[in-house]
């Protein structure tokens, strides 16, 4: 319903930018200048398959392969409705002054549009700008901003030093909306194993600083 490809396609990708993260292979990577990790990778050929050959863990999932197989009719479908949905509002409820067409711009086109970009954020700007509390390999860094919109992902350079826990602000001051939703469903028998941040990572931490919390990057030519 995101627009943002299925389930597997961003596993993927996503395990790959992991083990090469900022190096050529990463197909994101911050090295190649803003506008190619925000969403020239995105729209790049070369990155439009699901390799499923690195997800083989998780397409034992009957649910997960039919949402990474049908991700655009989902999405054609979701904006059929909703664009359904204003057309029977305008005839049940004129007062309203709402249209299909209305419905359609503000609760699916700019809505989609501010989703999508904000996610893609933490593949540019959260390798460029914020502070780094972990001495990493890579440019991740952690931005309160980016937290915020996103609700939690912005805590990068945290996600890129230890992305074994279900958290992303290790701290309590670390605002992080999807844990707090997680941390809710769980109660509810919703979701379960919720691997916490181990009390090594707080350690190492403590007993390391980072040596330069701002360190810039060097660019290079897009691919």
């Amino acid at each position: 319903m995101s627009a943002q490809r299925g389930p597997l396609w961003w596993a993927a990708h996503h395990r790959v930018h992991h083990r090469h993260t900022d190096t050529e292979i990463d197909p994101h990577s911050s090295q190649h200048g803003f506008w190619y990790s925000h969403i020239g990778w995105f729209l790049n050929q070369q990155n439009f398959s699901t390799r499923k050959d690195l997800i083989k863990d998780w397409l034992k999932y009957p649910e997960l392969t039919w949402l990474d197989r049908f991700s655009l009719p989902i999405v054609i479908f979701t904006a059929i409705a909703i664009y359904a949905m204003g057309d029977w509002l305008s005839v049940a409820y004129p007062s309203l002054n709402t249209s299909g067409a209305q419905l359609l711009v503000w609760g699916f086109v700019i809505s989609t549009v501010l989703l999508i970009h904000a996610t893609l954020c933490i593949n540019s700007l959260a390798h460029r700008y914020g502070h780094r509390d972990f001495e990493t390999d890579d440019q991740s860094r952690n931005n309160l901003f980016l937290a915020i919109i996103t609700l939690g992902e912005g805590w990068h350079n945290n996600h890129h030093f230890y992305a074994g826990s279900v958290r992303q602000g290790f701290y309590w001051w670390q605002i992080d909306v999807s844990y707090y939703i997680l941390k809710l469903m769980s109660y509810f028998g919703l979701v379960w194993s919720m691997n916490p941040v181990p009390e090594k990572v707080y350690q190492y931490r403590n007993d390391h600083e980072v040596t330069n919390p701002h360190q810039p990057i060097q660019e290079k030519e897009s691919p």
